[in-house]
């Protein structure tokens, strides 16, 4: 698809349509960012240092052909960033029993995977995601081979029809890997995580068993399956150390997640990783 002449990011101005005012509703919050709210067919949330960066992302996407996302149409008389509003349900901080449907894990991975494709070629040099996610110290960042979303929580994925239509809440988005962002989805969806931490009415549900499932939709490679035990432990310490970062230095919902007890959480899915080595390899593997 070519390129549809825009603004830049930095002068769109939003104007409301007549009596859009009157349709207001106040939306879940994220666990970094309060105050969103959607207004008619769109959504307002805070200005951050990443808005224009995530903007100029979500262009590509839509150049690319990518309909999942939404659009970013600009800030509006409060300074809000206005987006469009992607119609759907997503899952609640505890997930219902329909988050579990393996149809749906299977949408998830391929939703994510058409997202890589999409993605491919974007370089956000105009405006440049912001490095303020990050600790100082070596080997703090990923390698940058690809903007992505890097939260794709089921609070995130919009959901028509027992399938995964739609990504929003692109606050944490960036250069990363495509495994890592799959990982990362994998980790919320399965979920990857101790049974000591299950969500209530998740307790029986078969974290390899759905694993593979993930794993063949995202067409993971047999080094990549091999190697996600280690990888996923390390992506633990390296989001303990992140958290604790930004819990300091940032603060509200990152202050808010960590009084919680995240971190601990953080670290007992890092050991059950490497302690089920053995068996998450196996089902990774092992042909059917």
């Amino acid at each position: 698809m070519h390129p549809v002449t825009r603004l830049p990011v930095e002068r769109r101005l939003y104007a409301p349509a007549p009596g859009e005012a009157s349709d207001v509703e106040l939306l879940p919050a994220g666990d970094v960012t309060d105050g969103v709210v959607r207004v008619g067919g769109t959504v307002r949330r805070p200005h951050q240092p990443q808005s224009y960066a995530v903007a100029d992302y979500l262009d590509w996407l839509e150049d690319a052909g990518f309909e999942g996302t939404p659009r970013f149409l600009g800030r509006d008389e409060a300074g809000r960033d206005v987006l469009t509003f992607v119609p759907g349900e997503c899952a609640g901080a505890v997930p219902e029993p329909w988050a579990q449907s393996e149809e749906l894990l299977r949408s998830v991975a391929l939703l994510v995977r058409r997202l890589h494709e999409a993605s491919a070629g974007f370089v956000p040099s105009r405006h440049p995601f912001p490095p303020h996610l990050f600790p100082p110290g070596p080997v703090r960042k990923d390698r940058g081979e690809l903007v992505c979303h890097l939260d794709v929580t089921p609070q995130n994925v919009v959901v028509r029809g027992g399938r995964a239509v739609g990504l929003i809440d692109f606050d944490l988005a960036g250069p990363s890997t495509g495994f890592k962002d799959s990982f990362n989805t994998a980790m919320h969806w399965v979920p990857l995580r101790d049974p000591t931490d299950a969500w209530a009415g998740w307790e029986a549900v078969d974290p390899f068993r759905r694993l593979r499932i993930f794993a063949d939709a995202s067409g993971w490679t047999e080094d990549e399956r091999r190697r996600l035990p280690q990888f996923g432990a390390e992506a633990a310490r390296l989001s303990h150390d992140r958290m604790a970062h930004n819990a300091r230095t940032i603060g509200g919902g990152w202050a808010r997640m960590w009084a919680d007890g995240v971190g601990g959480l953080i670290r007992r899915r890092g050991r059950w990783l490497e302690d089920n080595t053995p068996r998450l390899v196996e089902a990774l593997t092992v042909r059917r």
